[in-house]
């Protein structure tokens, strides 16, 4: 896919958060609040934040990330043409034992309502979409071991048949997640990091996403060939 680049990518995990594109790489200084991480990643205030599980707060911040290092800009109740499409190893697996166990404390007559909307993998992609107001196609991709590359080329594969413009694709676990954004072509006044064959190829051989995040800051200080 030579036509399909990434132009972002943003990542958090339990060491710290960054960007690609702007090299931008935060460590954690005595194990920095979710509360002061909201008001230093998202460009407005992010209602009922709190309640969001940990996926679904990974997810968030790592999109606000992908956006940040793309260069795309949100607002408050602006609507954009931009898709997502993410996955995991377990789905929605913790959430939905976290809810049964509360199913069960509460006497198997009523759980929090609260925890039941996190008992679908798509939720954590519906926060993100809208707090940033996406628009375009969104989807979760089950696989065994919550393979990024299949979530990079899926989201190429919307974007060719012209579902939407441009896709944010990526993975997040309860500690960490890495987003990617995706657009056709080289469009003036947009630096693309790569092509998503060469990024494709630097996923499929690299296991945790820290590894990815060398490897890419790697590719985009030109000590690896793009």
């Amino acid at each position: 896919m030579k036509n399909m680049s990434l132009y972002g990518i943003g990542w958090i995990h339990t060491d710290g958060y960054g960007c690609i594109m702007k090299e931008i790489q935060s460590l954690y200084v005595n194990r920095q609040s979710h509360s002061l991480l909201k008001k230093r990643l998202f460009s407005f205030p992010f209602k009922n934040f709190g309640r969001l599980d940990a996926i679904s707060k990974m997810t968030c911040y790592a999109v606000a990330l992908a956006l940040q290092d793309a260069g795309i800009h949100y607002s408050a109740g602006q609507k954009q043409d931009i898709g997502i499409i993410g996955t995991n190893a377990s789905g929605s697996l913790q959430s939905d034992i976290h809810y049964f166990r509360d199913y069960l404390n509460s006497g198997r007559t009523l759980s929090r309502g609260n925890l039941f909307i996190y008992t679908l993998p798509t939720s954590p992609l519906a926060e993100a979409a809208i707090y940033f107001g996406l628009q375009g196609p969104l989807l979760y991709s089950a696989s065994p071991d919550g393979s990024l590359a299949s979530t990079l080329a899926m989201a190429s594969e919307m974007i060719l048949l012209e579902e939407t413009p441009v896709m944010l694709a990526g993975m997040a676990e309860k500690d960490e997640a890495i987003y990617c954004v995706l657009k056709k072509g080289i469009v003036s006044n947009w630096k693309a990091l790569c092509d998503v064959d060469k990024a494709m190829e630097i996923v499929r051989n690299t296991g945790a996403i820290s590894d990815m995040i060398q490897k890419f800051s790697a590719l985009r200080k030109g000590t690896i060939p793009a």
